[in-house]
């Protein structure tokens, strides 16, 4: 019959399991959930574009939730597309961009609020940092294609999760001096937001812009 195991042989296997499913977590974290968002992502994409070329409605359903829009942003390559779906729950963001429901349509007067994952889940604003002024952002969604133009880059500005103002339909920096659009009423604005650090934050990057242009969508 075996000898009895001493309790520091047992402690140490706890403690070695329990760090092979850390890492496991880890790994699904930063490898698996990008895995799975990547074909989500591409899936809803394709529905979307479908419904879209047969004059389905504006907004499609689809099991993650509604989609009212796709966003490309040249800087981030040719084939950036991601789908933009309503609200900002988790389940939502782990689709792709959320839009703040109580901020504006695409292209009306207010701001056009969107936030995205910078890390796992597909990452769609890992390279935020990236963004500078005069990038475009287009929008599209059935029937029109607008360009908005930013106006600040994408890392000017760093805020606490909390600074709700930054959605607002002018945001208006509390902070004198501090990064905003034009402080002009009426325009039609985008506001991108995303976690400051590659890991666990608090903190936000924020990026504004303007309606540059609007175009129809050809079929």
């Amino acid at each position: 019959m075996p000898a009895r195991r001493r309790p520091a042989w047992w402690i140490g296997l706890a403690l070695v399991l329990a760090g092979m499913g850390v890492l496991g977590w880890v790994a699904w974290q930063f490898w698996g959930t990008n895995w799975v968002a990547h074909r989500t992502q591409e899936r809803i994409v394709g529905e979307v574009e479908k419904k879209w070329e047969t004059d389905a409605g504006d907004v499609v359903r689809v099991d993650e939730g509604d989609v009212e829009a796709l966003v490309r942003i040249p800087r981030f390559g040719d084939d950036y597309v991601m789908p933009v779906l309503e609200g900002t729950s988790d389940g939502v963001l782990a689709s792709g961009f959320g839009h703040f429901s109580d901020s504006a349509s695409p292209g009306a007067r207010g701001n056009y609020a969107l936030a995205a994952h910078r890390v796992t889940h597909g990452e769609p604003l890992r390279r935020m940092p990236e963004l500078e002024v005069g990038d475009e952002v287009v929008v599209q969604t059935r029937t029109t294609t607008y360009t908005y133009v930013l106006t600040s880059d994408g890392d000017d500005l760093e805020v606490p999760f909390t600074a709700g103002w930054v959605v607002d339909a002018l945001p208006t920096n509390p902070a004198r001096g501090g990064v905003q659009p034009d402080q002009a009423e009426g325009q039609r604005l985008l506001t991108l937001t995303t976690c400051a650090e590659l890991f666990h934050t608090d903190e936000r990057l924020v990026a504004f812009g303007v309606l540059k242009k609007k175009e129809p969508v050809s079929r």
